[in-house]
């Protein structure tokens, strides 16, 4: 199987004079280099991508880009259906869509919402998301998500819905309603031997073909000489992925002490050699979110990600 290669992307620091902007340029760079795809993450205190990315179709084309991703506790499913279907009539069908439930620190400790049943939360989301986004009407009525009526958006092309999937209820739920996963800190072994065939054996229970669904994988990379040096800095950078509970649950498994060695580093052959392990694990896409400080490192490494993806 030949997995493909895309890029991860964040909305631009804080300090950057228009963040708007800053992204157009940016996904414009990457595209000129020959990328495909990016996806983008939506983190709490960013400004917002969806809007952000309405002027990057706008302004960009061939570039596809997938939200990586929204969390659905502070939308409603009515809303996020608009919002999508708008973007990808910009977009004409280049956007995907990529939903979460974000983590009880932030939908607790920021937002005041309650964290509890999320695969229950997920699945009534589902229920009232996915048949609008179709073009058809919305009849749900659960203890999170109640949705009723239909959306009016001509024309507008259905985004294939990606969710966020970790544990095994989650990846069922996904395997049964959705495009796929994406996955973050998850290594080959647990790829391998947890994340594809739960996801597929539920897509196969489910009626459908196994290889309608697809196991999209993240992790951090950097083609590099000084490993110890980028091992430092994917432990600093990362360092909160290894005490959330759903990421410190896929690095234990994978028996990885922290980010560090979930981190993909080395010379182009060692990096190559760890994207032919994700390949042979079943995943379908790996997201390169390429960390290393130095200019001509990240140069390095998106010519070797570029010379991946054929």
């Amino acid at each position: 199987m030949q997995t493909s290669v895309a890029l991860t992307g964040l909305l631009p620091d804080a300090d950057a004079r228009n963040p708007v902007d800053a992204t157009v340029q940016r996904l414009a760079s990457l595209r000129d280099e020959g990328f495909r795809r990016v996806w983008m993450a939506q983190l709490p205190y960013d400004p917002d991508l969806l809007t952000v990315l309405a002027v990057a179709f706008r302004e960009i084309d061939t570039l596809e880009i997938a939200s990586g991703v929204i969390p659905i506790q502070i939308q409603h499913p009515t809303q996020l259906a608009q919002r999508a279907l708008t973007l990808n009539t910009i977009a004409e069908g280049r956007f995907l869509l990529g939903i979460g439930l974000s983590h009880r620190m932030v939908t607790e400790g920021v937002w005041g919402i309650s964290y509890e049943r999320p695969v229950r939360q997920m699945r009534e989301y589902l229920d009232a998301l996915l048949p609008l986004l179709a073009g058809e009407p919305a009849d749900a009525s659960g203890e999170f998500w109640t949705t009723r009526g239909s959306l009016q958006v001509p024309g507008a092309p259905t985004p294939p819905v990606y969710l966020a999937a970790l544990g095994p209820q989650m990846l069922r739920l996904a395997g049964r309603r959705s495009a796929g996963t994406m996955t973050w800190m998850t290594g080959p072994k647990t790829l391998a031997g947890h994340v594809v065939p739960t996801l597929r054996t539920a897509a196969a229970e489910a009626g459908r073909d196994e290889s309608s669904v697809r196991v999209v994988a993240s992790l951090p990379v950097t083609v590099t000489d000084d490993v110890a040096g980028a091992r430092a800095r994917a432990a600093e950078e990362f360092a909160i992925y290894g005490q959330l509970p759903s990421y410190r649950a896929m690095l234990d498994r994978e028996g990885y002490a922290g980010p560090e060695d979930a981190a993909i580093i080395g010379d182009e052959k060692t990096v190559s050699d760890r994207l032919a392990e994700l390949s042979a694990a079943g995943v379908d896409e790996f997201v390169a979110s390429v960390f290393d400080a130095d200019p001509e490192a990240r140069a390095r490494t998106r010519a070797l990600l570029r010379s991946t993806d054929r």
